[in-house]
């Protein structure tokens, strides 16, 4: 087999799709937990410190003031944007937190049940089931002490 036969083969792998399928739906739960950290969970924590928005949260580089980021970047001024930076990691620390809870769910669900220590046991004379604790057999009466 040949270099584009075994690209086929691999290509059209399930684990590929798979993975495909996973990094798409990734990208648009990305999307999702963006908007809810900019949309949804920095406006009270703005309105909590005071009315701040952390979009506009920037440095200029060039030592002049400016209104807003919005302002800053139609100057072209060069910026550090930490305001965005501070949402970032909001966003990936949500995203990490839905991760683990999810994959913890995974992993508990996967657990398999420990197995369950028998409470019977077979006589060796007539191969019926009894208590594990009888030492007389209810079935055949056979001594099982010894």
């Amino acid at each position: 087999m040949g270099f584009i036969g075994e690209f086929k083969e691999f290509a059209v792998k399930g684990s590929v799709i798979d993975m495909a399928v996973g990094i798409i739906i990734g990208a648009a739960f990305g999307s999702i937990v963006n908007s809810l950290v900019k949309d949804v969970i920095m406006p009270p924590i703005g309105m909590l410190m005071g009315g701040i928005n952390f979009a506009d949260m920037f440095f200029a580089l060039d030592g002049k003031t400016y209104a807003s980021l919005t302002e800053a970047q139609a100057a072209a001024a060069p910026t550090i944007n930490y305001g965005l930076f501070i949402n970032s990691i909001i966003s990936f620390i949500i995203v990490a937190l839905a991760i683990f809870i999810l994959i913890k769910q995974i992993n508990a669900l996967k657990r398999q049940p420990a197995p369950v220590e028998p409470n019977t046991k077979e006589c060796p004379y007539c191969k019926e089931s009894i208590p594990i604790a009888a030492v007389k057999c209810s079935h055949c009466t056979s001594d099982l002490k010894g």
